[in-house]
């Protein structure tokens, strides 16, 4: 059997164990698996590393850009862990999968590659001190101190981008100092975010070259049930304003009603967790993606803290046709609020 074969099986095992019935597939028992305790603090360096007990995590890093003559871009960086059981062994008897996402927008085009690949033999992998995420010669490493500043390199066909990221605030706690509850039944993720990085290098496209600039968010997350059962895919906003405060809120669709929940994260770095229902998203428009009818224009409101902006995708195309598929770009935001950020929504096949 080659490694390919192999490869093959043991998708497919994560595909039918791991996430069973897509994103809904989050909400199945986690037999075996640690899960998130209230009260355990977040460590670090060690916990920019991997957590291979849990069933399911991520680095998260997205990106608004733009070139010398205003233009507008998002990239994305993603690797994700996935477990077909608790721990890690060495060589093919780790259980560990690791699928990579990176993307490239603009207003006129959205491209995207993917990368699977097996753990303990050397295709992936995370180490925490120094930070080093990579998969093949996709990589997201530290050139200083813990994830202060980073670079991330990828490569497909039609597209690739070297870029240097320097943090200018402090990492951001989701929840109560990192816990982070996703349901009103109590499912729940540990999260945290570097939403502070200065971001500068070079996008390589279809038509050339492009240097670049602006500024991007890292989400990290890791659980092993994140969502309750009755949930199918979420909404996802991680907003940056002019002002320099910003927000992350998000809404878990679900058959008994959704759950609202995120973060304030003020000019000079302070989270303040939003209580669940506080953040409010309502749909203003959809687009024809693919045969799909998604969101692509949206007013999000927090009330206590005066916001109330339209959220607006820089490309309604921006469609990530991967193995779990999934709507992803970059947005303008105006009303009470001005600034750009990103939009993730899933659970929409």
């Amino acid at each position: 059997m080659n490694v390919r074969s192999v490869l093959t099986i043991f998708i497919a095992g994560w595909a039918t164990t791991a996430l069973p019935q897509g994103y809904a597939g989050l909400g199945t028992e986690a037999d075996g698996f640690a899960v998130p305790e209230l009260g355990r603090q977040l460590t670090f360096p060690q916990d920019h590393g991997a957590h291979p007990d849990f069933r399911i995590e991520w680095w998260y890093l997205t990106a608004n850009l733009t070139d010398a003559g205003g233009n507008n871009y998002g990239i994305q960086w993603t690797l994700f862990r996935s477990a077909l059981a608790p721990g890690e062994a060495e060589g093919w008897q780790s259980p560990q999968i690791w699928m990579a996402h990176a993307a490239v927008t603009a207003p006129d085009q959205h491209l995207f590659a993917e990368r699977i690949a097996r753990g303990g033999v050397g295709q992936a992998g995370v180490s925490a001190d120094p930070f080093d995420a990579w998969i093949g010669d996709w990589q997201m490493r530290s050139t200083g101190e813990a994830i202060e500043r980073m670079e991330i390199t990828a490569s497909a066909q039609e597209f690739s981008y070297e870029l240097q990221l320097i943090a200018d605030g402090p990492l951001a706690l989701h929840g109560e100092d990192g816990y982070s509850v996703k349901s009103a039944s109590g499912q729940a993720s540990y999260y945290y975010s570097q939403p502070h990085y200065q971001v500068s290098g070079m996008l390589d496209l279809p038509g050339g070259p492009i240097a670049v600039a602006g500024h991007g968010w890292l989400d990290r997350e890791w659980s092993s049930q994140p969502l309750a059962e009755d949930q199918s895919g979420w909404d996802w906003f991680s907003l940056s304003f002019d002002s320099g405060d910003k927000l992350m809120g998000f809404v878990l669709r679900g058959e008994r009603g959704d759950f609202t929940s995120g973060t304030w994260i003020t000019a000079d770095g302070k989270a303040e967790p939003l209580a669940p229902g506080a953040f409010h998203a309502e749909a203003l428009a959809a687009s024809d993606v693919q045969g799909r009818k998604i969101p692509t224009r949206w007013h999000a409101s927090l009330p206590e803290k005066g916001v109330s902006i339209e959220v607006q995708a820089l490309n309604p195309q921006s469609w990530m046709g991967t193995t779990f598929s999934y709507w992803e770009g970059p947005v303008s935001v105006s009303g009470s609020h001005s600034g750009m950020g990103y939009l993730e929504m899933t659970g929409y096949d």
